[in-house]
C-alpha cells in the first residue's frame, strides 16, 4: 500500500480578546515527531505520522489515512508577541497559543467630566 502520500493536518485558527489560538488534528503522531517554531512572524508546524510497519499491510481492506511528513506554515499578525508562545498536545490535538501584544489589546479610557 501507498503509505507516504503527502498530507496536511486539519487546522483551526481563531482569535480571542487576548490570544491567537491554533488547533491542529495530529492523531497517531508521537510528540517527539512534532516540531513547532516561530520565525519572522511565521508559525510553522512540522511532523511525521509513521506507518506501523509491524502490522501486515497485506491484511488491509482499505487504506485512506495518509502517512509521512507534513509541514504547515501560517503568517502571524504582528499584533501578537511571537516571544510568548505556548504549545500543548493532548489526545492527538496540538494547541498553540500566542499572546496579543499589550499595545494591541483593547483598552477602555476613563473620561474625566469637567463641569
Amino acid at each position: 500500500p501507498q503509505t507516504n502520500r503527502p498530507w496536511a493536518p486539519a487546522v483551526d485558527i481563531f482569535e480571542t480578546e487576548n490570544e491567537l489560538v491554533l488547533k491542529a488534528d495530529l492523531p497517531d503522531v508521537d510528540l517527539k515527531d512534532i516540531d513547532v517554531r516561530v520565525e519572522n512572524q511565521t508559525l510553522t508546524i512540522e511532523g511525521e505520522r509513521k506507518f506501523d510497519q509491524s502490522s501486515d499491510a497485506k491484511g488491509y481492506h482499505r487504506m485512506e489515512r495518509s502517512y509521512g511528513r507534513f509541514v504547515r506554515s501560517f503568517a502571524v499578525p504582528n499584533t501578537f508577541d511571537t516571544e510568548k508562545i505556548n504549545a500543548s498536545y493532548k489526545n492527538g490535538l496540538l494547541t498553540v497559543t500566542l499572546v496579543k501584544k499589550e499595545a494591541a489589546k483593547p483598552r477602555q479610557i476613563k473620561i474625566d467630566v469637567t463641569v
